[in-house]
C-alpha cells in the first residue's frame, strides 16, 4: 500500500495501534465508545481521537487508505460496520482485522491454562469470546481477502507477568464478582512449580489477522 494519509484505527482502547499507526501516516483517526479510554491514550500530534461508535461515525465518504480494528470486531454489528467501511474507504483501501490468541509458554503451561480457561472461568466468558477462540475465522468478511503468514508476538515474562495476565482476563473478573474469590490464586502455585528456575521465560502470543481489500471497483 503506497497511500498513507488517512488511517482509522476503530476501537483504539488505549491508543497503541494509533500511535503505531501515527509514525506511517499523516494522520489517524481514532475511536472508541468509552470516554475513559480516549482519555487516557497515548498522544501523537497527527492522531486525533474522538468518542464514535464502530457503527455510525462523521467520518467523510471516501477518506481512509486503511482500516484498523484490533482486538475489538467481535463487539462489533459486523454488518452495519462493514457498512461503514464501505462508505468510508477509499478505493482499494485495506481493512486490517487483527488480534491475539491463546498465550504459549510451554506444553505444561499450556495445558494448565488451557484447563483453567474452558473448565474453570469457561462458563464467564461472554459470548462474543467464540470468535477470538475461532481465531477470527468465522466471522462475516465480505471483502476481496489477501493472504496473510502466520505471526507471533514474542515476549519475555516472569511467571508473575503471566499471573498478572491472567488476572485481566475479563471472565476472571466475572467469576470474582460471581464468587467472591480470585480462582487465578488457586492457579499461581502449580505455575509457578511448573515454570521452574528460569527467572524468565519466551512467550508467544498467535496473531489473529484477515486483511481485506475494501471498494475495489470504486472509481478513483
Amino acid at each position: 500500500m503506497t497511500r498513507k494519509k488517512n488511517a482509522w484505527d476503530c476501537g483504539t482502547g488505549n491508543g497503541q495501534v494509533a500511535f503505531e499507526l501515527a509514525k506511517n501516516f499523516e494522520q489517524v483517526f481514532a475511536t472508541d465508545i468509552s470516554q475513559a479510554q480516549i482519555d487516557n491514550a497515548g498522544q501523537a500530534n497527527n492522531i486525533i481521537y474522538s468518542v464514535q461508535p464502530a457503527e455510525i461515525t462523521d467520518f467523510s465518504d471516501n477518506f481512509f487508505d486503511l482500516i484498523v480494528v484490533a482486538q475489538a470486531i467481535h463487539w462489533f454489528d459486523f454488518d452495519r460496520f462493514y457498512a461503514e467501511v464501505e462508505r468510508t474507504a477509499k478505493a482499494n483501501a485495506l481493512l486490517c482485522v487483527t488480534g491475539y490468541g491463546m498465550i504459549e509458554v510451554s506444553k505444561e503451561i499450556d495445558d494448565v491454562i488451557a484447563h483453567f480457561y474452558k473448565n474453570v472461568i469457561g462458563s464467564y466468558w461472554d459470548a462474543e469470546r467464540k470468535y477470538i477462540d475461532e481465531n477470527y475465522k468465522t466471522i462475516p468478511f465480505p471483502f476481496e481477502e489477501l493472504e496473510t503468514p502466520q505471526f507471533y508476538n514474542t515476549l519475555n515474562w516472569t511467571a508473575e507477568h503471566l499471573i498478572g495476565y491472567l488476572n485481566t482476563w475479563s471472565a476472571v473478573k466475572h467469576f470474582i464478582k460471581q464468587n467472591d474469590y480470585n480462582p487465578v490464586d488457586e492457579l499461581k502455585p502449580e505455575i509457578k512449580k511448573l515454570w521452574g528456575g528460569n527467572d524468565t521465560r519466551q512467550i508467544k502470543f498467535p496473531v489473529l489477522l484477515r486483511i481485506g481489500n475494501v471498494n475495489p471497483t470504486l472509481e478513483l
